[in-house]
């Protein structure tokens, strides 16, 4: 074993508290390149098949001591093979990347060992593959990235932020020229990635919603890059992407209700405030993983892994520290107790009508045990505020927000760890608005470092 996957096998200790025999079925026998030149397939997502699943296998493989890897296109426009030299022997990983829908169809025939999404897998796709186990529970579940859907323009168009109710407006044909939005005279021409896509399915659930429909003289893609480029070369186009696909083209910010425009960047993406913010997932079956593919997840989580999800141009899960800024809204009470702290990038949230931690916030909380005891941060002590929705009355929301980052500082301290008395404001700062479903993102505990 090399040092590298020495060191990564004393990480995944310390960031699951598990070892690795038992995150890989003790049924199963070790990895052995010598034995299969197929390590394990991936099917679904084009957001993460284009670019950050062939970086991700690449880093991987040189991790393990792999030598003269190559990215060869198949015969299938985006699919691929990731091959590479192992110990003398010739190994290799296919990826088709033709929407999340794919990847789940894909894992349900055994044509994919790894389902890659760009949203959260659907009850009847839960329900097609029960035979795989809970695919719900952290065992089938991986969060390996944050993306945000961006809402992009020509460059030169002067339009700059958009509420989510015109951005439905638009595409669903309804706001059908930019001089109705402020910008120059101009028919909107509008673009969409295709029906397969979990990037379509994300926009469907976060901007149409069940009241708008998409105008049937929306331009289709099945590439995030393709429709980008599109959008860069028409001064009157619109489309929505991944971040890592914006290239030339303007992303513009976006408001939930009364919320604050945001932009998609680092910061608000990373804490997943940005209203069209989105999870990335690998899916396996949650027992008897291939230890190829149960050991490529592992990676992914690690350090090295994520520092690839950032390379690719996507936000990676591990934890950063922000200065606060000065000109900030809120209670004065919240803006005395952070004046002199940091934001961490990572907000916990919470399983949907459950007081439980979600799949991503048990991987945050063993990052942000990994970051408090680095030797520079052994003398500080974490914050924890927690937020909610809209309730009965004030005091009902405030005492649900204290309990959320009670939930957090409990799981901090079963760690060792620490934190200052929780605080907790109810419903003020709300990140989306609280008369729609989207009210659970309010539900977030956000975690300062003073």
């Amino acid at each position: 074993m090399s040092v590298f996957f020495s060191r990564l096998k004393q990480a995944f200790i310390l960031l699951t508290g598990m070892t690795l025999t038992t995150a890989v079925s003790a049924a199963l026998p070790s990895f052995n390149p010598a034995t299969s030149s197929l390590l394990f397939t991936m099917h679904g997502s084009n957001t993460i098949g284009a670019k950050l699943a062939p970086n991700l296998i690449n880093d991987y493989l040189n991790a393990k001591g792999g030598s003269n890897i190559k990215i060869i296109p198949l015969e299938r426009e985006n699919e691929i093979r990731v091959q590479a030299t192992l110990d003398g022997r010739s190994v290799h990983v296919d990826i088709a990347a033709h929407g999340s829908s794919t990847g789940f169809r894909a894992l349900e025939r055994s044509q994919a060992d790894i389902a890659m999404a760009s949203r959260p897998i659907k009850s009847k796709e839960q329900q097609a593959l029960s035979h795989f186990g809970d695919m719900r529970s952290n065992r089938a579940e991986h969060v390996i990235a944050i993306d945000g859907l961006a809402i992009i323009v020509h460059r030169k168009n002067p339009v700059h932020k958009l509420t989510l109710q015109q951005i439905a407006a638009i595409f669903a044909g309804k706001i059908t020229n930019w001089s109705q939005l402020g910008g120059q005279n101009g028919r909107i021409k509008v673009l969409a990635r295709d029906n397969q896509s979990g990037t379509w399915d994300t926009f469907k659930s976060l901007i149409l919603g069940k009241n708008y429909s998409l105008t049937p003289s929306a331009a289709r893609f099945e590439s995030n890059d393709q429709l980008s480029d599109r959008v860069s070369a028409d001064a009157n186009s619109i489309g929505f992407v991944g971040l890592a696909s914006i290239r030339q083209a303007k992303a513009i910010a976006v408001s939930d209700g009364n919320t604050q425009p945001q932009a998609p960047e680092h910061l608000t993406i990373a804490t997943e405030d940005y209203p069209l913010s989105r999870r990335l997932f690998l899916y396996t079956a949650a027992y008897a993983v291939k230890p190829a593919a149960q050991e490529f997840l592992q990676f992914v989580q690690s350090e090295q892994g994520q520092e690839q999800v950032k390379t690719t141009g996507f936000v990676a899960q591990t934890p950063i520290g922000v200065k606060a800024e000065a000109n900030r809204d809120g209670p004065s009470e919240y803006l005395e107790l952070t004046k002199n702290a940091e934001r961490l990038s990572i907000n916990v949230r919470f399983s949907e009508g459950s007081a439980s931690l979600d799949n991503k916030a048990q991987q945050d909380i063993q990052r942000l045990v990994h970051f408090m005891q680095k030797p520079e941060n052994r003398d500080r002590r974490l914050l924890l505020i927690g937020f909610g929705d809209k309730k009965v009355s004030r005091e009902r929301s405030v005492v649900l927000s204290k309990l959320r980052a009670a939930t957090v500082r409990s799981a901090l301290r079963d760690h060792q760890i620490n934190t200052a008395p929780v605080q907790g404001f109810g419903a003020y700062l709300p990140v989306a608005s609280n008369t729609s479903s989207s009210k659970i993102k309010n539900r977030r505990v956000e975690i300062w470092v003073i």
